[in-house]
């Protein structure tokens, strides 16, 4: 079984509030027979649609497939939080990797949050500025003020605010947690608009888009031979093939497949709260806790909660997705008890085992990138541009994210799943232990 045809229709978006509230495009024709290109991009997440857009931009002919709809996957259905910084915080990279490397990837990540906020002015999407991180414990209130000064000494990043628990209620209108921090710097989006925003660039700027069209191997040509990307309904012949797929790609590549796990994530929204309940969120800032099965949360323009909550790892999504994120939005607002869930839809995405982005070279002509865990919105943006800036001879960039160790998953392709299954089951049982 696939997970690009496990939960959702052939050819149609999850039934999102984002889908729902987004003039998205027709749908382009299905690859038929064969054709060339300089590149073949697989898969329209942000991170195809980057890589696709700033290859046309550079004068690359470019054939951009997705075997459902653009912005199909985790780009737009996700929570729309723009982060700052990689999945894990610079602390953890010191230690790993020393400062300078850490450095090195905080400005990286830097340039991703102006991608995506340069991409979204370009397509007329507006972001909301501010994330708050708020910590369950006075340990975790204590790290939040440590790593705030901490970056402001040493990133030269002095937008992160620390709060104690007062201030955070007032900033969530929730007193579920002892306090945190908000970042300035960063922000949040409608997921699947910005999606079809770059897509639109893409067009404009040249890019061949073909949906409906499911690649099933790739024959990865020498390092001066072509390569051809075979798909159900036709064929591309390539110099340079890219890997866009992350959650849905399977094993279009073996050792990226041990190295990148797909995941199951939740989200709800709620109907328009109008003037009711204005104590939620007063400033319009998102929101994500430090559970290790995180809850995330924002108000959209029209003041629905869009919560986000339970991960699973099977292939099917529940059958009653509400009911499974419900209990963990009551645990932040159990005043909105009586409050109607609208939509609620599951989605994809994938993780590595040190939670930091997979880059590699499957080969000499062929490029990957994925893994976002959970930090995508800004990071896949800017892997399809250092694999556009790779495919043009500049690989510095990618050649330095691709350089991070990354491990396979224990267990092979049989066991993994199962090993990832009791992990999150300790750590679910922590998280409601309040560890």
């Amino acid at each position: 079984m696939t997970l690009l045809y496990a939960n959702d229709q052939r050819g149609e978006y999850p039934p999102s509030v984002y889908a729902d509230t987004c003039t998205t495009l027709d749908p382009f024709p299905p690859l038929k027979g064969e054709t060339r290109a300089d590149v073949a991009v697989v898969g329209a997440g942000y991170t195809g649609l980057s890589a696709a857009l700033h290859l046309a931009r550079a004068g690359r002919d470019v054939v951009l497939v997705d075997a459902q709809r653009v912005g199909f996957g985790a780009s737009g259905r996700n929570g729309g939080q723009i982060g700052s910084g990689q999945r894990q915080e610079v602390d953890w990279l010191e230690r790993q990797y020393g400062r300078g490397t850490a450095r090195r990837l905080w400005d990286l990540a830097e340039d991703a949050k102006a991608l995506v906020r340069a991409l979204a002015a370009e397509s007329g999407v507006p972001i909301r500025d501010g994330v708050a991180h708020a910590a369950r414990s006075s340990a975790e209130v204590r790290h939040s003020a440590t790593m705030a000064a901490h970056l402001a000494a040493h990133y030269d990043y002095d937008k992160v605010q620390p709060l104690d628990r007062a201030a955070m209620a007032g900033l969530l209108g929730s007193d579920a947690y002892a306090g945190g921090d908000v970042d300035r710097g960063a922000g949040h989006v409608q997921p699947l608009a910005l999606a079809i925003g770059m897509a639109r660039l893409a067009i404009l700027a040249g890019v061949r888009i073909h949906e409906g069209t499911h690649v099933h191997r790739i024959e990865h040509g020498t390092a001066t031979g072509k390569t051809c990307v075979l798909c159900d309904t036709g064929r591309i012949v390539c110099d340079h093939a890219i890997l866009a797929g992350n959650g849905y790609q399977g094993r279009l590549d073996a050792r990226v497949a041990a190295r990148v796990m797909p995941i199951n994530n939740y989200i709800v929204a709620t109907e328009p709260l109008g003037d009711r309940f204005p104590e939620i969120l007063p400033q319009r800032t998102a929101a994500a806790d430090t559970k290790f099965v995180v809850n995330y949360w924002r108000l959209d323009d029209d003041r629905r909660l869009i919560f986000g909550g339970g991960e699973t790892v099977s292939y099917r999504f529940p059958r009653d997705i509400a009911a499974l994120v419900r209990p963990h939005l009551l645990s932040v607002y159990p005043q909105l008890r009586d409050v109607a869930i609208t939509h609620a839809w599951g989605g994809t995405l994938a993780i590595t085992m040190n939670r930091m982005p997979h880059f590699a070279r499957p080969a000499p002509n062929c490029l990957s990138a994925g893994g976002y865990s959970g930090h995508g919105v800004a990071m896949a943006a800017i892997a399809g541009r250092l694999m556009a800036d790779a495919v043009a001879g500049q690989s510095d960039g990618f050649d330095a994210m691709a350089a991070i160790p990354k491990r396979p998953f224990p267990g092979g392709s049989m066991l993994r799943g199962p090993l990832l299954v009791a992990g999150m089951a300790w750590y679910g049982l922590r998280d409601r232990l309040g560890i």
